[in-house]
């Protein structure tokens, strides 16, 4: 069965934007790098030649990868997201019941994530216990440290 990837629009067009670059860019710097290579001679033993193949090879799996996300994704419209409960392309501000800290998660699919601003996926432990849930509702995560609980403090869109 097929992997089903969920997009924003936003997601989306930066995944076409990447899969443009690699087409037309991307594709023809690497075939310079294999002709310049090449003139090196002896292809046995020309590490140059060897690496342009490699990215080559590591170029061409991305495009794939790329053009079968887009080809299943299925796309959130954000202007649709419902701001009564969590889901992909909302942002919820959290308070960690035990510190009394908050925190601010962007929820998208797994394909957006970006750890470092704190967009997480659907599909983390964090993600997965915030699905569905309303403001002033409680979630537990289970964390490496024991069991975390989160109080939905707000619901916006992403």
């Amino acid at each position: 069965m097929a992997q089903e990837f969920v997009l924003t629009k936003k997601g989306k067009l930066e995944l076409e934007e990447e899969l443009e670059y690699l087409k037309t860019t991307r594709r023809s710097e690497i075939s310079e790098q294999i002709k310049e290579a090449r003139s090196f001679g002896d292809l046995s033993e020309n590490a140059e030649y060897t690496e342009a193949r490699n990215e080559q090879s590591r170029v061409e799996g991305r495009i794939q990868e790329l053009e079968n996300t887009l080809r299943l994704a299925t796309i959130v419209d954000d202007d649709e997201v419902n701001l009564e409960k969590v889901s992909i392309g909302t942002k919820v501000r959290l308070l960690d019941t035990e510190f009394q800290e908050e925190e601010t998660y962007t929820v998208m699919g797994p394909m957006e994530t970006n750890a470092a601003n704190h967009v997480i996926s659907n599909e983390s432990p964090v993600g997965r216990a915030l699905m569905g849930k309303s403001v002033g509702d409680e979630v537990e995560v289970e964390a490496p440290g024991g069991a975390i609980i989160f109080k939905i403090l707000e619901i916006s869109r992403a």
